[in-house]
């Protein structure tokens, strides 16, 4: 037995003793294999850790973009002076998933905030800071000089009637733009000031936000400047493995996944709390003020928290008009339903004989988040609860998106789930 030990201790460190090498001529090869092998490994991870970080992390080439175009007087805004001349804003980490959309959390006036930048047109595998004068002719080039503030309006509202849809609430929509634009309150909307926000509604997520600006469970925006802008604290994440390098996420497998769901993420009533959050969202997107919106990418990455356990949506990115996903699958060519595919998971039926994609979506938003919601509440649910909230969750994740199917049933099936996890919950610390 002492001899194993000893020969399994002489393996795993790798000795080269004369004695051993005689008896086993294979081991110092494959020791210096594998040590080589774990070199090139852990230098290779390295290496594609720093190249996906300097490619997705390029917020410093924001700032220096956003603030020549604003000593030039092209752009303006309510955090400028903060941004480039005060230096008040505290740029800390970077949590971009992509080059094109810079994300960081960070620090303003003593706020904890979000900031958010686009940078497409500057960003290639060269960009450069000097890149600047060809955003401004890309991003800031309209309204143009001589725009009258009668023009703007009808410019804007014209934009919001091709993104959301011909809504009667939309001129009150148009009238919070041009509020915002006059940031200094000076009673008039400047060029730089119209440039700003005309570049801003470009920009799907900020045109969500002022959207639902009066929901509560998105995000409130804080500031902009030019089209940079500025919202609430980074959300907690619904769970940590989120929050791995994207290389390690395939990785693991999904029982471990579920697991780290369970142990590091919160209490199950907490996570019931969340729960009934998102489901209130959803009645927010449905039929709201400014029509029907469509959640495209239903991953627990986006779902956030606040320190009280309040749901956040962490990311509007991929939240889209129903005008917008409808122009987007009108006539379009298909041979198979994923052609007609929206965003991450906005799929629509083909039709196999006009070979066109149909405008109704195969699964409305509630039938998606049912679907998130079986993986994130039935591990560790309570067991006098765990068979009735499973039934419901499976009944709700069978709703077509079908618009008669949708009016008769979704309210119903959401009213039942929330009344269900509210009881368990409700006068106890949790709620």
């Amino acid at each position: 037995m002492r001899r194993l030990r000893r020969l399994a201790h002489l393996v795993l460190f790798c000795p080269f003793s004369k004695g051993l090498q005689g008896r086993l001529p294979g081991l110092r090869v494959r020791c210096i294999f594998l040590a080589w092998l774990g070199i090139f490994a852990g230098s290779w991870l390295v290496y594609v850790h720093y190249s996906s970080y300097s490619e997705r992390c390029r917020g410093h080439v924001c700032q220096v973009v956003i603030c020549d175009q604003y000593r030039k007087g092209i752009i303006s805004g309510s955090v400028c002076q903060d941004l480039c001349e005060l230096h008040m804003v505290e740029w800390r980490t970077c949590l971009s998933a992509a080059p094109a959309q810079q994300v960081y959390s960070g620090l303003w006036r003593d706020k904890d905030v979000t900031i958010k930048c686009g940078i497409e047109e500057t960003l290639d595998s060269k960009a450069r800071s000097d890149a600047a004068p060809r955003r401004e002719l890309v991003l800031f080039d309209k309204p143009t000089r001589g725009t009258s503030i009668k023009e703007f309006r009808e410019m804007t509202l014209s934009f919001l009637k091709a993104n959301m849809g011909d809504l009667p609430s939309l001129p009150a929509l148009v009238g919070q733009v041009l509020l915002m634009a006059d940031f200094n309150k000076d009673n008039r909307v400047s060029l730089a000031e119209a440039k700003s926000v005309w570049a801003l509604l470009q920009r799907n997520e900020f045109l969500l936000l002022l959207s639902l600006q009066e929901k509560e469970h998105a995000s409130r925006l804080l500031g902009y400047c030019g089209d940079l802008y500025l919202t609430e604290g980074v959300p907690h994440g619904a769970w940590h493995a989120a929050a791995l390098p994207p290389l390690l996420r395939p990785l693991l497998p999904p029982a471990l996944q579920g697991a780290l769901q369970q142990w590091l993420g919160p209490a199950w009533p907490w996570r019931a709390k969340i729960a009934i959050g998102l489901l209130e969202f959803v009645e927010e997107l449905f039929h709201g003020s400014y029509g029907t919106f469509y959640m495209c990418e239903t991953t627990l990455a986006n779902v956030g928290y606040t320190a009280t356990y309040d749901f956040k949506m962490a990311d509007l990115q991929q939240v889209a008009p129903e005008a917008t996903v409808r122009r987007f699958l009108q006539g379009r060519r298909c041979e198979h339903s994923a052609d007609c595919t929206y965003g991450r998971d906005c799929r629509a039926p083909c039709d196999r004989l006009m070979r066109q994609c149909k405008g109704d979506l195969i699964q409305p938003n509630l039938a998606k988040v049912c679907a998130l919601l079986r993986g994130y509440l039935l591990p560790g649910a309570p067991a006098d609860l765990r068979e009735e909230l499973g039934t419901q969750l499976r009944t709700c994740t069978t709703l077509s998106g079908l618009a008669s199917q949708v009016e008769a049933h979704h309210s119903l099936v959401l009213s039942h789930l929330k009344t269900l996890l509210w009881k368990k919950i409700s006068n106890t610390k949790y709620s």
